[in-house]
């Protein structure tokens, strides 16, 4: 599984991180993928890192949640995507899937299977 720092953000009160915070963090590899508790500086990394990672388990969709808030999260994750040229397309996730919270991206399916 991918790991990543943990997000200083999550420390409290603005504190410098602690050890633990600074351990990496193992993230499941099931098509979802949920920023809340992640950094922005962390994002530009580990999305491309999770789709290599999605794209070895044969996992075609993947839904990114980033939260609504001030869109600056979802402006970073949409720049990564347009760049990766594993990404077929992204769009806003629908009504019951996050709505623009969340995007969903189709990957590029390989052909050697």
């Amino acid at each position: 599984m991918p790991k990543i720092p943990a997000s200083p953000s999550t420390s409290p009160k603005g504190e410098a991180p602690s050890e633990a915070d600074e351990a990496a963090v193992e993230i499941p590899i099931d098509g979802v993928l949920d920023l809340h508790t992640f950094s922005p500086k962390d994002v530009r990394d580990l999305v491309p890192e999770y789709i290599g990672e999605c794209l070895k388990r044969g996992i075609a969709e993947v839904r990114i949640i980033h939260g609504k808030g001030t869109g600056t999260l979802k402006a970073i994750v949409q720049s990564v995507l347009k760049k990766d040229p594993r990404v077929a397309s992204f769009k806003d996730a629908g009504i019951d899937a996050g709505g623009w919270g969340a995007t969903l991206v189709r990957l590029v399916q390989s052909s050697k299977r």
